[in-house]
């Protein structure tokens, strides 16, 4: 029994390295719809609020508000309809892993 656990480990790392793989492709490409407004992995330059390092679940309520119509916009409310409930909760998770970079200064 002692040597079937470890090689049970071994087992699943090896079942779910896959699946962890493509779920982080999912992430990515769901994600790479964000980046003309949002920037290159959430590290917005405008205007617009950067997503990186955002709460998992403040994105996952901000994006079902905008869903649902509830918070006002000028475009997110028909973007977000275009998402499921597990592509939200996807690109939540994808977005709250990031690491936010600090804004820019202006040298002064």
């Amino acid at each position: 029994m002692k040597t079937a656990f470890p090689l049970l480990c071994a087992l699943a790392a090896g079942v779910w390295t896959p699946a962890l793989a493509q779920d982080q492709q999912v992430a990515r490409a769901l994600a790479a719809t964000c980046s003309s407004c949002h920037g290159t992995e959430g590290h917005s330059v405008g205007g617009v609020p950067p997503l990186a390092g955002r709460d998992r679940n403040d994105l996952i309520r901000q994006m079902n508000d905008f869903k649902a119509g509830k918070r006002p916009a000028t475009i997110m409310h028909q973007i977000a309809r275009g998402y499921s409930d597990g592509e939200i909760v996807v690109l939540a998770d994808y977005f709250s892993g990031i690491k936010p970079v600090p804004p820019p200064h202006d040298g002064y």
